[in-house]
């Protein structure tokens, strides 16, 4: 996972400013902050992703009943001789 193409020093130095500002004390309530947040986040996408998946899969049912009934009508179509020259 590529992270904001973010170097380890820079990491190192982002957590130790986070460190001096919030003290050691705060770093587990913010760790668990965090981590809720990135897992809601997940949770949010996958459900999104599941949503659009049902959304397709009803579509294609839906496209598939449709050319059913296109080849039903054309079946009676040439059943009956409908449209036909009568030249």
């Amino acid at each position: 996972m590529i992270i904001l193409f973010i170097s380890g020093g820079e990491v190192i130095f982002i957590l130790l400013a986070v460190l001096l500002l919030f003290g050691a004390d705060k770093l587990p309530e913010i760790a668990r902050t965090i981590g809720k947040g990135i897992k809601q986040f997940k949770d949010a996408a996958e459900d999104i992703k599941n949503e659009v998946s049902k959304e397709e899969n009803d579509v294609v049912d839906d496209l598939k009943e449709i050319k059913k009934t296109a080849e039903d009508i054309k079946k009676n179509v040439k059943k009956y001789k409908i449209f036909e020259n009568n030249d």
